[in-house]
C-alpha cells in the first residue's frame, strides 16, 4: 500500500501500536476487569498478532487487507448496525488504512464533513474538490466513498512516490 521502506516501517510501527492500544481498551481491559491476571497471556499474544494483523492490512493482498480490516472491525465495535465511525476516527492509523483499503465500511456516500476527516482537510476543501471534479458527487447527496477513497489512495502513492525520488535524489549526490 505505501512505497518506500522507510515511509512504509513508521506506518507499519504506527499501525502495530495503534492495534495494541485499540484492542487492549476496547476487549483486553474489560476482560482484565472479570478476569484480573488471567489475561496476561491474551496481552502478550495480541502484541504479537497486531504485527501480523499490520503486515496484512499494509500487504499487496487487497482480498487479505479487506478481510483482515472487517473481522477487526467486528471485534472492536461490535453491535447490531452498521460501523460508522465519528470523523476523528478516521485520523487514527487504522482509520486510514481502512480508508484506502476499503472506503467506509459501510456507506457508499459520506457527508462533506466526514469526507474532509477521512481526507484531513476541511468542509470547504471537499466542496472544492468536488468543484473540480476530483471527487464524485453522490446522487443521494454529499460524496461517493468510492471517490473519497482513490483521493486517499492517490495522496499516499504521491507522497510516497516524493520521498522514493527525494531519497533516491540523496542517494544519487553521494
Amino acid at each position: 500500500m505505501l512505497h518506500g521502506t522507510e515511509g512504509a516501517t513508521q506506518v507499519h510501527v504506527d499501525l502495530v501500536e495503534h492495534l495494541v492500544a485499540l484492542v487492549t481498551v476496547r476487549l483486553i481491559d474489560p476482560l482484565a476487569i472479570l478476569l484480573d491476571d488471567a489475561v496476561a497471556a491474551a496481552q502478550d499474544r495480541v502484541r504479537i498478532e497486531a504485527q501480523t494483523w499490520s503486515a496484512q492490512l499494509l500487504g499487496p493482498d487487497d482480498r487479505r487487507a479487506v478481510d483482515t480490516a472487517a473481522r477487526l472491525i467486528s471485534a472492536l465495535y461490535p453491535g447490531d448496525e452498521a460501523f460508522d465511525p465519528p470523523p476523528d476516527w478516521w485520523s487514527t492509523p487504522f482509520g486510514q488504512v481502512v480508508l484506502c483499503r476499503m472506503g467506509h465500511p459501510a456507506r457508499e456516500s459520506v457527508t462533506y464533513a466526514v469526507a474532509g476527516a477521512m481526507l484531513g482537510i476541511t468542509r470547504q476543501g471537499v466542496h472544492d474538490l468536488v468543484g473540480r471534479g476530483k471527487l464524485q458527487r453522490h446522487p443521494d447527496g454529499g460524496v461517493t466513498t468510492a471517490s473519497v477513497r482513490d483521493r486517499a489512495v492517490r495522496r499516499i502513492s504521491s507522497t510516497a512516490t516524493s520521498h522514493d525520488e527525494h531519497t533516491d535524489t540523496d542517494r544519487n549526490d553521494r
